[in-house]
This record gives structure tokens, sequence and C-alpha cells, in this order.
């Protein structure tokens, strides 16, 4: 990634509420980041599709679980499978705290899983805390970043 060229984060989620939260999140937060969002898994498909040709992959996706058409499972395998995309960090980001979907995620090669914040203010904490970690400390292969 250029330097000078901000981040993009693909958020994956089909609550407008909670797109509102994070989007406003990333605002609030020092962290400089273009988001996009879609609201389900088949658009998520679409979107990594294009990239590549029209637009740059995200560098980072956030994942809720629970979504319309396809889920955030078959996202998972779907990436997990297919050697077309990059390997970009992806989180689980969901109002999930089920065993099961905690290790079916990892299983299915998530980087982390996460819990929805339930405040304004924990959530600009937990852009804070990605931001830090995935875009300050962690070394992405070089297709993502």
């Amino acid at each position: 990634m250029n330097p000078s060229q901000s981040p993009t984060v693909l958020l994956v989620e089909d609550n407008p509420g909670d797109v509102r939260l994070t989007r406003e999140a990333f605002k609030s937060s020092a962290f400089d980041a273009v988001i996009d969002s879609v609201a389900d898994g088949d658009e998520t498909l679409a979107y990594l599709t294009d990239c590549g040709d029209s637009q740059p992959y995200p560098q980072l996706l956030l994942l809720d679980l629970n979504l319309p058409r396809t889920d955030g499972f078959d996202v998972l395998k779907e990436l997990r499978d297919n050697g077309e995309h990059p390997n970009f960090p992806v989180l689980v980001l969901t109002s999930s705290k089920a065993e099961e979907d905690i290790l079916k995620s990892y299983e299915l090669s998530a980087n982390a899983y996460l819990t929805k914040p339930e405040s304004p203010d924990e959530f600009v904490e937990m852009v804070e805390t990605i931001e830090s970690f995935w875009f300050d400390e962690v070394q992405l292969p070089p297709s993502v970043s």
C-alpha cells in the first residue's frame, strides 16, 4: 500500500445501526481509513470479485456472521477455498459469543474473532485497537499492504 494512501476496510454488516456506529467510530478515531460496506455475503463476494480490476482489495475485512443470503461462515469458506483473492486479514465482528461460532470461525481461517461493542465509546476503542495492531504492528503480505 502506498504510505500516503488511506487503507480500505470492507465492513460486511446488514444492520444499518451497526454500520453507522462502526463508521462513526472510524471517524472519531485518529485512523484515516476508507470504509466500504456491503450488507450480505453475496455482495461481499461480488465486491471481492471486482477487486484487482476496477478497485484495489481491502487491507482488512470486518465480517459479521449472521447475514442474509450467504452468511459469514460461507464467506470465510469461500475466501479460504478460493485462491484468487490475496490473504488479507479477516476479523469476525459479531454479536455471537457462542463457542461453536468462535471455533468454526477460526477453523475457517478467520484472523480474529471480536464481539461487537455495546457502546459508541467501546466501538471507538475497538477501532483504535484494530488500527494499532493490524496497521501499525503487523506485517501484512505485500499484496495487501
